[in-house]
């Protein structure tokens, strides 16, 4: 953060003509311009020492409308400033916002109120310190300023853009995507559930008393087993597949993990049981269908950057194959793309930034659905579906 001199234009102008008179007069002999050098001497010392010298001190409290801020989603920032001063100054504030975000964060003060109020629009993903909050005063001729912080910086989350995407026209059994229940293993259950026997070993916080009391012998709840379909999202973030990152972001990276985000959220709101991994087998996020795992899986993704190698698609996936998998990775070639397998996925589709020539037809051929991911990642979805549903069963 630059920090601005203690002497405005005007200011440093004055003390440049003070100079001026000063070797003027002992030039000329003209004792009033003697005179005129110590006059605008003085008041731009007089006017440095107005700003500078009383002592201030300030309480900033911030709140923001929303915990996590989405890219291209406006939020609004309240501040409360509290200054302690002999009087109220006037000037101009400003809160200091990081490159990521974008607003308008100053204004005059003293305002109406105690109360600071703007939008910012969530501009790049990432955790980025918002603040600290600065007040610029000038003495009342401008040849002097003063710009004080005030208050800490209060971290703010930008997370990736979460798109409306059209449903997955595929079923997974008969339900789909919707959670389904079977009785088959034992476990603690709810008081409904059908009680059995008790067996050596079973935790007597499964004990069924209704049905102990009735029966004359312990008895312990059936655990009901729920499943729902599995559905696995991988985001490929091996560095080689992305163009190296300097302090821009890289726009196919954000558009995978926007990407990402997208189908995930997606899938688990049709029913199914949702891992995000990335290619070096780390968990990003799990959807379970609880409020919280929405926000864990945005938070990790918005700090996701590409790094590492990767591994081999089917050791990700492991034993059980999912319903639907989605890939997203970046730059691809027809070697790379003959190498991953699907690992058995019902619907298994494929995204790429930039599939270079014979990739598509390659992972075809293994029975992946391959649609490449531009800047609009719903049109890129819709793209994979239409080819799906134009496609039919192919081989696996």
């Amino acid at each position: 953060m630059r920090r601005r001199r203690l002497l405005t234009r005007r200011g440093t102008g004055t003390l440049v003509a003070a100079f001026g008179c000063l070797v003027a007069a002992n030039v000329l002999g003209a004792r009033i311009l003697l005179f005129m050098a110590v006059f605008l001497a003085a008041l731009t010392l007089f006017s440095a020492l107005a700003v500078r010298l009383p002592r201030r001190s300030g309480t900033v409290a911030r709140q923001i409308s929303t915990d996590l801020l989405t890219v291209s989603e406006a939020s609004r920032v309240t501040v409360r400033f509290t200054l302690r001063a002999l009087r109220v100054p006037h000037g101009l504030w400003h809160d200091v916002l990081p490159d990521a975000v974008a607003g308008d964060s100053s204004g005059e003060y003293p305002a109406e109120t105690a109360q600071l109020s703007y939008l910012i629009t969530g501009v790049r993903r990432g955790v980025w310190p918002l603040g600290p909050l600065m007040l610029r005063t000038v003495d009342p001729f401008g040849l002097a300023q003063r710009e004080q912080a005030f208050g800490d910086t209060r971290t703010i989350t930008v997370v990736p853009e979460v798109f409306a995407l059209t449903p997955l026209a595929v079923r997974i059994g008969a339900a789909g995507g919707t959670a389904h229940t079977s009785s088959t293993r034992l476990g603690q259950g709810s008081d409904n559930l059908s009680p059995r026997g008790y067996a050596p070993g079973d935790s007597m916080r499964r004990i069924h008393w209704r049905a102990t009391a009735h029966r004359g012998e312990l008895m312990v709840r059936q655990e009901e087993e729920e499943s729902s379909p599995d559905a696995l999202v991988v985001l490929d973030r091996s560095a080689g597949r992305w163009d190296p990152q300097g302090d821009a972001a890289d726009p196919a990276f954000e558009s995978a993990v926007s990407l990402c985000a997208s189908a995930a959220l997606h899938l688990a709101a049709e029913g199914y049981s949702v891992d995000v991994i990335d290619t070096a087998g780390t968990l990003l996020g799990a959807l379970r269908g609880h409020e919280d795992d929405r926000d864990g899986l945005l938070v990790a993704l918005a700090l996701v950057t590409p790094r590492g190698e990767a591994r081999e698609l089917a050791a990700l996936v492991g034993g059980t194959p999912p319903g639907p998998l989605v890939f997203v990775t970046g730059r691809v070639d027809e070697e790379d793309a003959a190498l991953l397998r699907p690992a058995g996925a019902a619907a298994p589709l494929l995204f790429a930034t930039e599939p270079l020539p014979g990739a598509a037809d390659a992972a075809r051929q293994h029975g992946w659905t391959v649609a490449a991911l531009g800047t609009d990642v719903a049109e890129a979805w819709d793209d994979a579906l239409a080819a799906r549903s134009g496609a039919g069963d192919v081989p696996r």
